[in-house]
């Protein structure tokens, strides 16, 4: 879904759900930044979107003020102080069901870690916003309070994490209906508790939820449930701000997350191996194209184990990116033709230039609300893909890595852009995608994100393809098979490939958004 407007306008969301986008709108138009806008939207989008976004989980803002340097938010959760024994936790597995394949997640009170996106929602408000917070969670608090109807998208993610969302008793009363059957589509989702947590912690700060009642609260489900989390270990909790990662493609500037967390750092790998061969010669949609990103994929995979990038220091960064391993994947390219994780993304951008990109985790939720207030607090302590050593070996108070990556780029021409995307291990590779489209191939923001998508995980290669624009060329998948690649052919747009929420202003002051369809994407423009 996109959307382009002319210069007279206030500024762009693009988004997870149209509840998300139109807060941010309604901040917009009432003379709010860019910043007030995305908060606005991380607000709703924790009552419209529970399964992706929550207060309860974390996150990054990466934000880009007009006419000053860009910095990186880290509000992403945080493993405790102490390891407790493993058999003294509320830890066990559950399975998602996608359909055609199930996926096991781990739940209970024992996989919450420390949850930073509260911390965020100020330190950001205090630094950027122009508007007071009360304002800002008014359109969630009435989302919350008169409730959201269900979309068949929203239906179809509630029975994939079902067991998540039936797995407590306060969870039950939030997700099923009267006669006891899980809301589905058309169904509305209210949540009066919700509602009446972001009123309070509009009126009384930050505090409440670290250092007050509900921090109180959650320690003592802690105790008395099996979890991990401490007073120590809330009270404790800090936003870091961190320098981005800033690179240079083709004279384009490309900023991104920086380490800890991984998915920005595999990004700027990618955009080095690409800048090797000029675009002219691989044009947007051609086999040899595909063949050069399929390779570039593939390489970025094993340079991520190379350089022990999930180390998640600034020590695996520089090995990414040392010369020797960087021009040796280099001349790899060179020789070559050229399942869904809890995951919202929100860009926003302002009339003035200034430009927000937010990525929000939840996991897929513990099972269980905090007590009272509505607010599903995360299981990244059961994230198999966030706990690379296993589970129950992390390191103590230590930031956990992510594959997050919210991005902006500014043009050779000047042109802006903020995207990000959710999925997991596929969030990278969209993009990717998507900067090659916008950046490459001067592709409109709606067509660099609505096309056709290819993912490469080991040598297996995912392409969408018939029913999708620009799908993948019928002789590209007997060329990957003859290079090796075991090819999976989705013949639509598929939410496996991420959404990429993402926009965008001309040098001439025009603006533009696109809501990723893959994942029921919305875009405004207010």
């Amino acid at each position: 879904m996109g959307r382009q407007h002319d210069k007279q306008r206030r500024g762009a969301v693009a988004c997870g759900h149209p509840a998300t986008a139109a807060a941010a709108q309604e901040i917009l138009a009432e003379g709010g930044n860019a910043f007030d806008a995305v908060l606005a939207a991380f607000c709703a989008a924790s009552a419209a979107e529970p399964v992706l976004a929550s207060l309860g989980g974390g996150g990054f803002l990466l934000a880009q003020p007009a006419g000053a340097e860009p910095l990186l938010y880290d509000f992403f959760v945080q493993t405790p102080r102490q390891r407790p024994a493993p058999d003294s936790l509320d830890f066990y597995p559950i399975l998602a069901d996608f359909g055609t394949a199930t996926q096991e997640f781990h739940i209970g009170i024992g996989a919450v870690a420390v949850p930073g996106a509260v911390r965020g929602l100020f330190a950001i408000h205090r630094d950027l916003a122009s508007l007071p917070m009360s304002r800002l969670v008014e359109p969630a608090v009435r989302l919350a309070r008169g409730g959201v109807e269900l979309r068949p998208i929203d239906g179809y993610l509630f029975e994939v994490v079902a067991p998540i969302l039936t797995a407590s008793d306060a969870a039950r009363r939030l997700f099923l209906d009267a006669e006891g059957r899980l809301l589905g589509p058309g169904a509305v989702l209210r949540q009066p508790e919700l509602a009446d947590s972001l009123e309070a912690l509009a009126a009384d700060g930050e505090r409440l939820f670290y250092d007050g009642d509900f921090a109180a609260r959650l320690v003592r489900l802690c105790r008395e449930s099996g979890g991990q989390l401490s007073a120590a270990d809330l009270a404790a909790y800090q936003v870091i701000r961190r320098q981005p990662f800033v690179c240079d493609y083709r004279g384009h500037r490309v900023v991104t997350n920086p380490p800890p967390s991984c998915g920005g750092m595999l990004i700027a790998f990618a955009l080095a191996l690409l800048a090797g061969d000029p675009p002219a010669r691989l044009g947007q949609g051609s086999v040899e194209s595909l063949l050069q990103m399929a390779r570039v994929m593939q390489l970025t995979n094993k340079a991520r184990i190379e350089a022990r990038l999930e180390d998640g220091t600034e020590a695996a960064a520089e090995r990414l990116f040392a010369p020797a391993l960087l021009e040796r994947y280099k001349d790899d390219v060179r020789g070559h033709a050229a399942f869904t994780r809890g995951t919202t993304h929100i860009s926003v951008v302002d009339a003035a230039g200034n430009l927000a990109a937010m990525s929000l985790s939840n996991g897929e939720g513990c099972g269980t609300p905090l007590p009272g207030t509505g607010i599903m607090l995360n299981n990244m302590l059961g994230e198999e893909d966030l706990n690379h050593g296993g589970f129950h070996r992390w390191p103590e108070d230590c930031r956990l890595s992510s594959m997050m990556a919210p991005t902006l780029a500014t043009s050779a021409d000047g042109a802006l852009f903020a995207i990000g995307s959710g999925g997991s291990n596929r969030i990278r590779t969209a993009v990717l995608q998507v900067l090659v489209n916008l950046l490459d191939h001067r592709l409109p923001i709606t067509p660099a994100t609505e096309t056709a998508r290819l993912h490469v995980e080991g040598d297996v290669a995912n392409l969408e393809g018939a029913g999708v624009a620009g799908g993948c060329p019928v002789e590209a998948k007997a060329l990957l098979q003859q290079q090796g690649y075991r090819t999976i052919a989705w013949p639509m747009h598929n939410l496996f490939f991420g959404g990429v929420h993402g926009v965008a202003l001309s040098p001439e002051g025009v603006l533009s958004a696109a809501g990723d369809p893959r994942r029921g994407g919305a875009a405004l423009i207010a």
